[in-house]
């Protein structure tokens, strides 16, 4: 019998815990791993690729749908990660198969419609080991898993997944419920996405990034000159608020 590895993805925690429950419970399923975000998923995927996603479509930062693409062009044809749908909302029906889904769970359902779709799943790679010559096996995304946990970064830019080095980065502006990202590559152009400041410091590495201003994040080894209200990258003068000046001051007894 065919042993499936998947992951499920979900934004609300009892949701994910009923699919995760649901996945132990089938034989020919394995569960290798369990996000509460597509982008922590992506993440993930890239150093373990699976056979079968279970995946929500309404989620922040990083939607189902858009995740799915992502995924679509990264296999490049070769559907070797299928995708099952996850989601309170119908209307999602038609555009799940349009990124060429496996299957569509209406929430709520149950184990009989969860065991359903699995075994549809199954079937799916059953086939492809009867018509291919050798057995249809997840492969890595095109991004070394090393590069990603240690130097990169992804933001969704407009309808699409964006990695940025983190040596690439200057400095980041929050706007609101956007941030701009200035970049060495491209210093007159910053790159704006749709996530506020804070959760972006959260996935910053701390040792490379500082936030000195309740509206800007620098990098540490771009500031060019420091005084002790301010610092320099480049061209722009970046304020240091008071909230942040004892992590700021701590940063200058290294310059001294």
């Amino acid at each position: 019998m065919t042993t499936l590895t998947c992951i499920a993805v979900d934004d609300e925690p009892l949701a994910l815990g009923l699919v995760c429950a649901f996945i132990e419970k089938t034989p020919f399923l394995t569960l290798v791993g369990r996000y509460s975000s597509a982008v922590e998923a992506l993440q993930g995927l890239l150093s373990a690729p699976v056979d079968v996603i279970f995946l929500d479509i309404q989620m922040p930062d990083l939607t189902g749908l858009e995740l799915a693409r992502v995924l679509e062009r990264s296999n490049r044809g070769a559907l070797t990660t299928r995708i099952i749908f996850t989601t309170a909302f119908d209307q999602f029906a038609i555009e799940g198969f349009r990124v060429d889904a496996l299957d569509y769970l209406l929430k709520p359902f149950n184990y009989e419609e969860f065991l359903r779709a699995a075994s549809k799943a199954r079937q799916y790679f059953e086939l492809v080991q009867r018509v291919e010559p050798a057995p249809a096996v997840a492969t890595p995304l095109t991004i070394p898993p090393s590069d990603v946990a240690e130097d990169y970064l992804f933001l969704k830019v407009e309808y699409q997944l964006v990695r940025i080095a983190y040596s690439d980065i200057l400095y980041i502006e929050g706007l609101k419920d956007y941030v701009k990202v200035y970049r060495q590559s491209d210093p007159d152009r910053a790159l704006l996405s749709l996530t506020s400041l804070k959760t972006l410091e959260e996935k910053l590495p701390p040792k490379r990034f500082m936030r000195v201003h309740r509206s800007f994040i620098v990098a540490l080894d771009r500031i060019s000159a420091i005084t002790r209200n301010s610092v320099q990258i480049g061209s722009a003068t970046i304020s240091v608020s008071d909230q942040y000046k004892d992590a700021f001051s701590h940063f200058i007894s290294r310059w001294l």
